[in-house]
């Protein structure tokens, strides 16, 4: 345990910073941004992609179903592809949470080597599986102006999204409950599975492929490839691999395949864009991978170093009060998150946002259970998308149990062929 408590000791501050840009950056971006610049299917649309994806918080779960809605709004197969590796690989929470554990080095690599496995795939994608250019790309002009977060908005949305202090709290909601949220099970994961490292696995035991990084490179590939494992929460199980003797370039092959892939996003993948762009989404990504960890191994090794190494020698005064604050408001957060969900559990409905149906009208509601959403991206598309069926009036997401109300003239096939667009499975309860 003491060594789970000195790494979550030792990221802490840079998660508070990395989840309060993540606000800012969420809050201030403009929606309409994503469905202008994705569109196409030209090495533009791949580019706008990869430079919109890097530094968008979203975690592995969320980008599937946000980006398949952008798909369903006009992005192009290569560009769709290049959004779902970027943005899972990085972000500005794992890029500060790297630069805490590992350093400057690895977090300038990092985003560097997911910029150029993203544009790979992209071009590849547009290249190899060409699909046909529609003529007519039509979004509602009510889609384009209007952010994902809304969908999260509570009652008093009028207060809450207009005006600067409406936006700072919504920037501050965000950050530090709906972005933990997402990604705090599975960072705490993280470190559960560096501490076990620590502790169990032996220290000559990446020995064995001394003179060889490609096969310890291939070996974490067939780990992180099917595993879920956040771009935050891997950080923790790579500084723990390399204590053991792994090399950092295998390291930097975790951090990348390890976010951008997993059986939730291949099983997608196939389904939505097809077994080719599938087949060349995993190429691009263990193709890069494997470049990025072999150019990093030929750099001198001392500057990719975890900085818990490198500071092993100091003594505790090396640790200053902030990242003791630090870390206990980071678990006053996370009792926060654990009393909202349990609470969610125990509600008829997460959002309580204004409804758009009357109270007589539950005759035309449609009760369903949504299995694969993960995280308050999944809900906010999921309502997104329901919302916008023909016929729906409105449409409500309970997150916690996965219960929804849809309300309107619709049915359930509809629904579900609606949700299956974005990788989720509807049920009748």
């Amino acid at each position: 345990m003491e060594e789970v408590f000195n790494l979550v000791n030792a990221m802490s501050p840079y998660l508070l910073l990395g989840f309060l840009f993540a606000g800012i950056l969420h809050t201030f971006m403009p929606g309409a941004v994503y469905s202008r610049y994705l569109s196409g299917h030209g090495f533009r649309s791949v580019l706008y992609a990869t430079l919109l994806g890097i530094p968008l918080p979203l975690c592995s779960c969320g980008v599937i179903p946000t980006a398949m809605s952008l798909r369903k709004e006009g992005a192009g197969k290569g560009a769709t592809v290049s959004f779902l590796i970027a943005t899972p690989e990085t972000g500005v929470d794992s890029i500060a949470a790297t630069y805490s554990l590992m350093g400057l080095p690895f977090a300038i690599v990092r985003p560097i080597a997911a910029f150029c496995t993203s544009l790979l795939a992209g071009h590849i994608v547009n290249t190899f599986d060409k699909e046909e250019a529609t003529t007519s790309t039509t979004v509602k002009q009510a889609e384009n102006t209007t952010k994902t977060s809304h969908d999260n908005c509570c009652s008093d949305s009028h207060s809450q999204c207009h005006g600067i202090l409406g936006k700072i709290r919504e920037a501050l909601e965000y950050g530090f409950v709906n972005m933990l949220g997402d990604i705090g099970k599975w960072l705490l994961i993280g470190l559960l599975v560096a501490g076990l490292i620590t502790v169990f696995v032996p220290d000559s035991f990446f020995q064995i492929f001394k003179g060889n990084t490609l096969l310890s490179m291939l070996l974490v590939l067939c780990i992180a490839i099917p595993m879920y494992v956040c771009a935050t929460g891997s950080i923790p199980i790579a500084v723990a691999l390399i204590m053991k003797g792994l090399t950092p370039g295998a390291a930097l092959v975790l951090l990348m395949a390890g976010p951008a892939c997993n059986m939730a996003s291949i099983l997608v993948i196939n389904k939505v864009l097809g077994k080719r762009t599938l087949c060349l989404y995993l190429a691009s990504i263990i193709t890069g991978a494997i470049v990025a960890g072999t150019i990093i191994d030929q750099l001198p090794q001392e500057w990719f170093m975890p900085t818990l190494l490198s500071s092993a020698h100091c003594d505790d005064n090396c640790t200053s009060w902030v990242n003791y604050a630090s870390t206990a408001a980071l678990c006053l957060l996370y009792l926060n998150i654990l009393w909202k969900h349990l609470r969610g559990k125990h509600s008829h409905c997460h959002c309580q946002e204004h409804t758009h149906y009357n109270p007589s009208d539950t005759a035309d509601m449609i009760e369903i259970h949504i299995k694969g959403m993960n995280c308050t991206h999944c809900q906010a598309n999921a309502t997104k998308t329901l919302r916008s069926l023909p016929g729906v009036t409105d449409a409500q997401v309970n997150l916690a149990t996965g219960m929804a109300q849809v309300y309107g003239n619709t049915t359930f096939a509809e629904i579900k062929e609606a949700l299956a667009s974005l990788g989720f499975t509807a049920e009748q309860p």
